[in-house]
């Protein structure tokens, strides 16, 4: 499995450039690196002077980078999703429907890209994946698409295979989601990880909340309103359970007397100031970097301690008016912001009910009885 590392902020050169340097410093260092751009974007192609594809090409040694496109990841699973319509439906309705129409339903960009992250992942081909998307709410939306499809799933499978229209769909449903996203809806053993060791929902929850597997990086400048929206992104990362291990301040903007600002709006974050990149002179700005190896030592978005009874979530940038919490069974729900997290409790905690929570050091502590 490799380690993969994304890059969340609104400016899309600071990023590319961030990604790019990230990139080059693991290849040098001997790993297997595979930098992703996300569609039609065409800053990281033009930053690294190499048309990108929507297959991996080799840019030095040991580092490809590839361009994801939503029409060409579906059209390469399009065949065996006719096949399966087939063998299920016998009906021709997918045989007038071409696989660049599908791609404009809402979220079937960010579940393709996110299979495709997994099968690179799967490959063993890389040791390290840099997914330069598009490092605002999308691509938090994506990483958190696990828990949320698995949330939507567990509460409403039975209900909607009940139903006259899940009775109607889902022996053609099913193949096409598990085509896709490689999801058994019909499962009665669904989201259980340790009976469905292939399920990606399962995977992709264990990997998030491992950061030496999957880990966030806020890149940003001094500005006033670039910080603010770095500091947004952040606590959003915490409430889909992404580690954001430090953050990289953009090289065109840095103002060194204003570092000690940053270091308040960022703490307990480790701040990294890069310098100017002067043409393709990679090296300063390689040599800046924070030290990737310690995503470990971040906070974690979310600790329990059984002993304690206790659930704390870490969540930046909130106050406790902004935040909104509920239990439901065995489950809570937090609400901050505009994001909701899904907490499915562990069987020493289910079906307490909670006894109380507040803020500490931007920790949201919750106590159960």
């Amino acid at each position: 499995m490799a380690f993969i590392l994304t890059f969340l902020g609104k400016d899309s050169i600071g990023r590319a450039t961030v990604a790019i340097a990230t990139a080059r410093k693991f290849a040098n260092n001997g790993s297997r690196v595979l930098l992703i751009g996300q569609d039609s974007d065409p800053t990281l192609g033009a930053l690294l002077e190499t048309p990108l594809s929507a297959d991996p090409q080799t840019v030095m040694p040991n580092l490809q980078a590839v361009q994801f496109q939503t029409a060409t990841l579906l059209e390469r699973s399009w065949e065996e999703v006719k096949k399966l319509e087939a063998q299920y439906l016998r009906t021709p309705i997918l045989k007038s429907v071409f696989a660049q129409e599908l791609g404009v339903i809402p979220g079937m960009d960010m579940a393709l890209a996110l299979n495709a992250l997994r099968e690179y992942n799967a490959s063993d081909r890389f040791d390290v994946i840099i997914y330069d998307g598009s490092g605002d709410q999308s691509t938090l939306r994506m990483f958190g698409l696990p828990e949320t499809l698995s949330w939507y799933i567990r509460r409403f499978r039975q209900v909607f295979t009940d139903s006259d229209l899940g009775k109607t769909v889902l022996p053609f449903l099913q193949p096409l989601v598990g085509s896709v996203l490689n999801v058994d809806l019909l499962s009665d053993n669904f989201g259980q990880p340790t009976n469905q060791v292939n399920n990606i929902l399962e995977q992709g929850k264990a990997a998030l909340a491992d950061p030496q597997r999957v880990a966030a990086y806020l890149v940003t400048t001094s500005e006033a309103l670039d910080v603010a929206t770095a500091r947004y992104l952040w606590g959003s990362a915490q409430q889909i359970g992404l580690t954001v291990a430090g953050v990289i301040v953009n090289p065109d903007s840095v103002v060194t007397q204003e570092v000690p600002d940053l270091q308040t709006a960022f703490a307990p974050l480790t701040i990294s100031p890069l310098p100017p990149r002067l043409g393709q002179d990679w090296q300063p700005l390689m040599d800046a970097l924070p030290d990737f190896s310690q995503t470990a030592q971040a906070p974690r978005p979310m600790t329990i301690s059984i002993p304690e009874r206790k659930v704390s979530l870490f969540l930046p940038g909130f106050d406790k008016k902004q935040v909104k919490l509920t239990q439901n069974g065995p489950e809570v729900t937090i609400e901050a912001g505009d994001q909701r997290r899904n907490i499915s409790l562990p069987p020493e905690l289910s079906g307490r009910p909670v006894s109380g929570a507040k803020f500490q050091d931007a920790y949201l502590v919750i106590s159960f009885g």
